[in-house]
C-alpha cells in the first residue's frame, strides 16, 4: 500500500496510534450505519478492527494535515459479485464533523487515480444503501455509471437494498 498525498490529506496505512482518532468517528451514530456497521461500543472493539486494517492492505487512513489527525478511511476492497466475479470496490467513511468540505471527494479522487493509473485496474465498483444520500452525492461527482439495485449483505444489519455503480479506467481518465 503506497502512501498518497493530496493538497490537504495524507492517505496512508493505519497505525496503532490512530486508535483514538479512529474510535472518535467509528463510535458515531452518523457514520457506521451508513456503511452497514454498528457504531463501535468501545475502544477495544475499534482496536480489533484497526488491527485488521493494519494487517491488511486495503484500507487507507485519511490523515488531515492541518489538524494532524485521522478523520476517516477509504478502502479498495476485493469483492465477489455473482454476475461479475471478483471485482474491486471502493468504500469510504468520514467523521461527521468533516463533512461538506470536500475532503472525501479529494481522497476518493486520489485513490481512484492510484487504482486506475498505478495499479492498472480496469473497473471499480461502488455502492450505497438507498437511504445514504451523502454517498449518492459523492458518487455523482465522478463518472460512475449506475448498474442496478441489489441486496447487499451488510456486516451488522443483514440484507439491505443498495445501488451499484461501475467506472472504467477510460471513463475516469476522460475527466
Amino acid at each position: 500500500m503506497r502512501q498518497i498525498e493530496t493538497e490537504r490529506l495524507v492517505l496512508r496505512k493505519f497505525i496503532i496510534s490512530d486508535l483514538d482518532d479512529f474510535y472518535d468517528y467509528a463510535r458515531l451514530e452518523t457514520v457506521g450505519p451508513n456503511a452497514g456497521w454498528l457504531p463501535h461500543p468501545n475502544k477495544e472493539h475499534s482496536l480489533k478492527i484497526l488491527e485488521n486494517f493494519i494487517s491488511g492492505d486495503e484500507v487507507w487512513a485519511m490523515y488531515l494535515k492541518t489538524e494532524e489527525k485521522v478523520i476517516g478511511s477509504i478502502g479498495l476492497h476485493t469483492r465477489s459479485l455473482a454476475e461479475f466475479g471478483e471485482v474491486k470496490e471502493i468504500g469510504y467513511v468520514l467523521s461527521t464533523a468533516y463533512e461538506n468540505r470536500g475532503f472525501m471527494t479529494e481522497g476518493v479522487k486520489a485513490i481512484l487515480n492510484h487504482a486506475f493509473n498505478e495499479l492498472n485496474i480496469e473497473k471499480i465498483y461502488v455502492g450505497h444503501f438507498l437511504e445514504n444520500r451523502k454517498s449518492q452525492k459523492l458518487i455523482s461527482k465522478f463518472p460512475f455509471k449506475y448498474l442496478h439495485d441489489e441486496d447487499y449483505e451488510s456486516r451488522d444489519y443483514g440484507l439491505k437494498r443498495s445501488k451499484l455503480y461501475v467506472m472504467t479506467k477510460a471513463d475516469f481518465n476522460k475527466n
